[in-house]
């Protein structure tokens, strides 16, 4: 019956549309608690007590087995509770609206809408009163992501278009190259070719923002090569130059192995290439300044109008490996 009774918290939880962490176990244990449904009871009998989250933790240890630890109550009222009471799923200090948000009394309980859809669970219209909820109340998820939407990095394209990026330092240096090393460095003959969002790494299957296939085809750039390219490529349509950028803020630079993979995936290319690291500030550079692959260039976006170029023949250009 324990096993059955949180399933359906679970399925609860989830109809009111939180993220999948407030309708995992331990949201589930908070719920049951906070409806004082017992494993045996039916929903119908739910209530709701004014239980501070102590009485909460005793209610799931008694009722159901699990043992929180005391060093858990933070995480219970954190990464629950705080939660339950944005999507107004709860009422905190019912009896006491005014009480002080570090009182010893503080309390939480369930309000009388989600009452209402627990004595109608699961056999009733719990779904169309969960519909009426939803509509005075938007989701915690379409909440979060709206706030997610709003932190998003907006990335101005050369051709006037617009690309949002998930927020971050890593990129916000996406940004810095694409707003100011390119108009500086490329000019206005460049054309990008393919950003990813660095929301998850590359190995862990990052967004591609931007990948134009036909074009980087054209370029002799092999499609199996599209998921080992730099953060960044742009195409100097003047120069015939393809701008293979890594930017760094916490992973490496474009290092002499780094060097060697890029020139294997991309051997048949038939424009020069040209390969930049970028860093947000010297701090950063100097942490990589030992890795950087000679024949490169850096660029630091807090002093844009600079570069630092590894090699001693020439500036910034292509380099003709075929005489080496």
């Amino acid at each position: 019956m324990k096993e059955i009774k949180l399933e359906q918290a679970k399925e609860i939880l989830k109809a009111f549309g939180l993220p999948k962490q407030q309708y995992n176990d331990r949201s589930a244990w908070v719920f049951l608690a906070l409806a004082n449904v017992k494993p045996k009871d039916d929903w119908s009998v739910a209530t709701a007590p004014l239980l501070p989250t102590v009485d909460i933790m005793d209610f799931i240890r008694s009722e159901y087995g699990k043992d929180y630890k005391p060093n858990s109550r933070e995480t219970i009222r954190r990464q629950t509770l705080h939660q339950f009471d944005q999507a107004q799923i709860v009422d905190r200090n019912r009896d006491n609206p005014a009480r002080a948000t570090n009182s010893k009394d503080n309390n939480y309980s369930l309000n009388q809408p989600i009452i209402d859809i627990l004595h109608a669970y699961p056999d009733g219209n719990w779904k169309e009163l969960v519909d009426k909820f939803l509509m005075n109340v938007p989701t915690l998820q379409a909440m979060y992501q709206r706030t997610i939407n709003r932190e998003k990095i907006p990335v101005h394209l050369p051709d006037g278009s617009e690309i949002k990026l998930s927020p971050g330092a890593h990129n916000q240096l996406h940004a810095d190259i694409i707003h100011e090393f390119c108009p500086r460095f490329v000019g206005e003959a460049g054309k990008v070719l393919y950003i990813g969002d660095t929301a998850s790494s590359r190995n862990e299957g990052g967004k591609h923002m931007v990948l134009e296939v036909d074009y980087l085809e054209s370029l002799n750039v092999p499609p199996m090569s599209h998921d080992k390219l730099p953060d960044i490529v742009v195409y100097d349509e003047k120069r015939h130059w393809l701008f293979l950028i890594e930017a760094v803020t916490s992973h490496g630079p474009v290092s002499p192995k780094r060097w060697l993979e890029l020139e294997e995936a991309l051997k048949d290319c038939s424009v020069g290439r040209v390969y930049v690291t970028a860093f947000p500030h010297r701090t950063e550079f100097r942490k990589n300044a030992a890795d950087i692959a000679w024949e490169t260039e850096v660029w630091i976006a807090e002093n844009p109008d600079h570069m630092i170029h590894f090699n001693g023949d020439r500036f910034l250009g292509p380099h003709d490996t075929t005489k080496e």
